[in-house]
């Protein structure tokens, strides 16, 4: 039995006095784990502990974050067939599933250690004197990008290591040379210690300064992490009603920080006519093999599927509530997102404009996929019962009358993570103009792809208009999440010995800089 998993300054405590008990999500059962209540000074020691080592952290080379970052993934690529097996436990997730998430979160730590290697990251500018220039002369300009402080970082329930412990935020953050409290998420506690002991494990190997990692237990914890004064970011994967909380409580504080919430989406599917005729029957069957992936629970959940009035789209409407009827129940994550599901599908079901089309009746302890049908003039009104992500295997299908109405429909939305176009040639050649409609309702476009999957990458954005983020400019997925935890730092007239090693006249990280308008290697 585990006792005590308060990680403060990098050590486990068991000063609190509420024990917090791990369940399996399959059965119910406690597991032989216990966790301690984190009280608001273990909160307020971690935070602290995480400024002092930030000041430390900050001023490691790149290289050797970047050593600890792969350190971690070692760590946990290294990690046995009992760490699985009690992920599975937590969280009903499938071992299959599970390694390949394990993969997905070491591969990130690794994928962030070569963002820190290549160095443009640090966004390194120089704009050399002129003294000569008239009618004024220029001054020696330089820039970096430095890391902006202790992140607190909240584990989400649906991706128990690639969006929790160990996952993009905390890699983003470590890369940005970021320091991190991070909240265990209640579903998944033991999950989150072993991941915790394994960047102990890492800390310790590379010599990084203690504090740098930090991880608290307990429910009501968050509110004193994103309050405290020396956090400085926020990321976070959940709710909307969660997210929203979080960003109020930071916005309130005397010095305000920003959060970089994941919070709902829909992601709106749109069937386009030819596809229909050409392919309806395949369409109808692999939106339903993605409504159910990993019993819906996934933020790019297609839950919204749009169609103009007519026969094919009729017709794969029928065949989708064939699949999504004849798809098993599954297992969800635990206790509380179940009761969540009853409740979202409770609502649908309740409302006047919303029939329900396939489905078992929801009952028991596992998910029974839905497929419900709605008005557009639900959409076109603004009921926003339409645009509430429910979380888990259900989605909803809207006719159009036309293409007028479609650009309308999707022009009455909220802001969404993904965007998909069903297409053939001839159909994108009919709709191009919808493009520009979702450039500015999603961050990730598809075309004749599903949303449930998503790229670790340079190239990928997973964020999107409010509020399916809290801040449309970043993404929690991919590397361009470390600018989240990044700030600019502008140095004028500093002498050599003075300046970061990215902005030396001699470029001794030898990394691409834009230097008086060009970008280049070269020495100044």
């Amino acid at each position: 039995m585990t006792v005590g998993q308060n990680f403060i300054a990098g050590n486990r405590s068991a000063e609190g006095n509420k024990k917090l008990q791990s369940f399996n999500a399959s059965t119910g059962e406690a597991l032989n784990f216990e966790f301690v209540q984190a009280t608001e000074a273990e909160v307020n020691k971690a935070c602290e502990a995480a400024h002092d080592a930030f000041l430390k952290f900050r001023h490691t080379s790149p290289e050797l974050r970047a050593q600890f970052l792969d350190a971690i993934a070692d760590e946990l690529d290294a990690s046995g067939e009992d760490f699985l097996n009690i992920i599975s436990q937590e969280t009903a997730l499938p071992l299959a599933r599970l390694q390949g998430e394990r993969g997905r979160t070491s591969g990130q730590m690794r994928l962030f250690a070569k963002v820190l290697r290549r160095g443009d990251f640090l966004g390194a500018r120089i704009d050399t004197a002129q003294p000569e220039r008239q009618p004024l002369p220029r001054v020696d300009l330089r820039q970096i990008q430095v890391g902006v402080g202790p992140v607190a970082v909240f584990g989400a329930s649906n991706f128990p290591l690639a969006f929790s412990t160990a996952g993009g935020d905390t890699a983003s953050a470590f890369a940005a040379g970021c320091s991190v409290v991070v909240k265990a998420h209640s579903g998944h506690m033991a999950t989150a210690d072993y991941v915790a002991q394994a960047i102990e494990r890492a800390i310790e190997k590379t010599n990084m300064p203690k504090g740098v990692f930090n991880m608290v237990y307990g429910n009501g914890v968050g509110e004193f992490i994103v309050k405290h004064p020396r956090i400085k970011a926020v990321g976070f994967t959940g709710s909307l009603r969660g997210g929203r909380a979080l960003c109020d409580m930071a916005a309130a504080r005397p010095q305000p920080i920003p959060v970089f919430a994941e919070m709902s989406s829909i992601n709106p599917m749109i069937l386009l006519p030819q596809a229909l005729q050409n392919r309806g029957e395949k369409i109808a069957q692999e939106l339903a093999d993605s409504v159910v992936m990993g019993c819906g629970q996934f933020c790019t959940n297609p839950g919204l599927i749009l169609g103009i009035k007519s026969k094919e789209l009729s017709d794969l409407v029928q065949n989708l509530a064939k699949n999504i009827g004849a798809k098993p129940s599954q297992t969800m994550l635990n206790a509380s997102t179940l009761k969540s599901y009853v409740s979202g599908l409770s609502h649908l079901g309740e409302h006047a404009g919303i029939e329900h089309l396939a489905g078992q009746t929801q009952e028991g302890n596992q998910a029974q996929p839905q497929l419900f049908k709605a008005s557009v003039d639900l959409l076109l009104a603004g009921d926003q019962l339409l645009q509430e992500e429910i979380f888990g295997p259900t989605t909803i299908v809207i006719e159009v009358e036309d293409k007028a109405q479609l650009h309308a429909a999707l022009s009455s939305m909220n802001g969404q993570l993904t965007a998909s176009l069903i297409g053939d040639d001839t159909d994108f050649e009919t709709f191009a103009d919808l493009v520009p409609v979702l450039e500015e309702k999603a961050g990730r476009l598809l075309v004749n792809g599903y949303p449930t999957g998503v790229e670790v990458s340079d190239a990928m954005v997973h964020g999107g208009p409010y509020p399916a983020t809290s801040d449309a400019r970043g993404t929690s997925v991919g590397t361009l999440a470390i600018n989240r935890y990044l700030r600019p730092v502008c140095f004028q007239n500093y002498p050599q010995s003075l300046l970061p090693e990215a902005l030396r006249d001699e470029n001794p990280l030898n990394i691409l800089r834009l230097v008086n308008g060009e970008n280049t290697r070269n020495t100044i």
